[in-house]
């Protein structure tokens, strides 16, 4: 008879499979955020299946509030990590006031983009007395070559040649909801952001809660956030992209 130390660790697709299963069973209730439930899930993970080899698989079955966290971002931690899973739904993930949907994209945007609301031209200067967040600067780039402050100074946009650089306060809500079909953004560690690497439709969420205003094409784009602001460099290719968001401080 065998032990329960020679059970094999639960395979990534049974998992998943049971997770579904669980989550059809499980009613809505506020779920932690993402990243509480990403390093628990992640740790479960890379256990091996430990804590599930000390009892029957029968009674395999985590605590509500770790299941239902885990179905909520079940594309971001597990079927993010295969491709079945990836095709099967559309992931939500939300990083720095941005909102990404990846997998259920549409064609691209077409015609031409409206400015943000309230958008004018200013100096630097004042975009940083105007704005409800601190402005910075990547010191890669050095003076911006335009300036444009939106949405009563919910938005900052720093233009270079080839460059777009928006800053926003990353902490409160939605800002930018964009919509992408695969690849799934790369996760970048060095700036503890999302790398998006194709083009994209990106619109604008409007602070008094209105609709998002007209969509856009975006290239590829690197998300990320600097203490309390939300930043989104569109432009660069990813090597340059990671060396000017180093630089900012």
């Amino acid at each position: 008879m065998s032990t329960s130390d020679d059970r094999d660790p639960i395979a990534p697709e049974d998992l998943e499979t049971r997770l579904r299963d669980l989550g059809e069973e499980l009613a809505m209730a506020p779920v932690p955020p993402p990243a509480d439930v990403a390093r628990a899930v992640r740790a479960r993970i890379e256990d091996g299946g430990a804590g599930d080899r000390a009892r029957p698989r029968a009674a395999w079955r985590p605590s509500p509030r770790v299941a239902a966290a885990a179905v909520a971002v079940l594309t971001a931690v597990l079927l993010g990590a295969t491709p079945q899973g990836r095709a099967a739904v559309v992931s939500v993930l939300r990083i720095a006031g941005v909102e990404i949907h990846v997998g259920g994209a549409g064609p691209l945007p077409t015609g031409v983009p409206s400015p943000l609301p309230g958008e004018r031209r200013v100096t630097l200067e004042e975009a940083r007395r105007s704005a409800r967040f601190p402005v910075a600067v990547p010191s890669a780039l050095g003076e911006p070559s335009d300036v444009r402050l939106a949405d009563g100074g919910r938005v900052v946009t720093l233009l270079w040649p080839g460059v777009r650089l928006d800053e926003f306060d990353g902490t409160l809500g939605v800002v930018w909801h964009k919509e992408l079909g695969e690849p799934f953004p790369e996760q970048v560690g060095v700036v503890g952001g999302w790398w998006i690497p194709r083009s994209h439709g990106v619109s604008y969420v409007p602070g008094d809660g209105g609709a998002p205003r007209e969509e856009r094409v975006a290239g590829p784009t690197l998300i990320w956030q600097h203490k309390l602001v939300g930043l989104r460099l569109e432009g660069p290719d990813r090597v340059e992209a990671m060396r000017i968001a180093s630089s900012v401080r």
